[in-house]
């Protein structure tokens, strides 16, 4: 007889899993095709579309009672008891435009505005990130941790993309601000061009510390979790716990956090 309970964490992990591999082979097997305008220098490829349509069809059918937001086409379906998988089909599909292998597919289930479930998949650096709350974080199914630099002298950090829009000289004024600032004091300064990889790699010890002024659901909800559960604090700009609706993305070893919150104040 067919069980009634609800599926477990991990049940749900592994169909969010299957999602993101039928979106790696369509990143791996086309081309970006048309790129179609989003407004000011920012469009979406055919691929993104194709991913977040098979994927969205894919989790209607294995989790017809949660609800689903992509990144292009928005939400769909009802969100029983605060559930709902958010996607992002490509994050860093500018990259994935140009041929940069720096870009993949990011799938969380959120429950009550928090992601408990979290998928990354890269498929052109082969690697998959994942986590579900309390469970830990994982590559390729390894354990992951974070690296734990004591002081940011000591720290790569990773810094989210400037903005773009009608808004972006506004926008971008504390990015600049902050850029100038940690380069001041950090050991490196990096710009991926792809949230989830930011927060990953923090997870993996790749990077230390991952630093965005920005915080859209679909880009940051998987890897927050991957991000927390690997041992990073994740925080809003005020150091408060992050959430889906906090204003910025931080995360970073426990022990760095009161530093780097630091500069972050001084340039916003």
């Amino acid at each position: 007889m067919a069980s009634d309970a609800p599926p477990t964490l991990d049940e749900l992990l592994a169909i969010a899993v299957q999602a993101t591999a039928r979106g790696a082979e369509l990143m791996r097997t086309r081309d970006p095709g048309h790129l179609a305008g989003k407004g000011d220098r920012d469009y979406a490829s055919e691929v993104d579309l194709a991913v977040e349509r098979d994927l969205r069809a894919f989790l209607a059918d294995a989790t017809p009672h949660i609800g689903f937001l992509g990144e292009e086409e928005g939400g769909g379906g009802g969100v029983a008891g605060g559930e709902q998988w958010v996607l992002d089909p490509i994050d860093g599909t500018v990259n994935f435009a140009h041929g940069v292998p720096l870009c993949g597919v990011s799938l969380a289930l959120v429950r009550d505005r928090r992601p408990v479930v979290g998928v990354v998949e890269l498929p052109f650096l082969a690697s998959r990130y994942t986590a579900t709350t309390g469970g830990g974080a994982y590559r390729d199914g390894r354990p992951i941790r974070i690296r734990g630099a004591d002081r940011l002298p000591d720290a790569l950090v990773n810094l989210g993309d400037y903005a773009v829009g009608e808004d972006a000289e506004e926008r971008n004024a504390p990015r600049f601000a902050l850029a100038a600032g940690i380069a001041r004091t950090a050991l490196r300064v990096r710009m991926l061009g792809s949230a989830a990889i930011d927060l990953v790699w923090v997870a993996e010890g790749r990077a230390d510390v991952s630093i965005a002024l920005s915080n859209k659901p679909w880009d940051m909800a998987a890897g927050t979790l991957i991000a927390r559960e690997a041992g990073a604090a994740v925080v809003d700009i005020d150091g408060t716990p992050h959430t889906l609706d906090s204003s910025a993305t931080i995360a970073a070893p426990p022990r760095l956090l009161d530093e780097v919150l630091a500069v972050v104040a001084a340039a916003v």
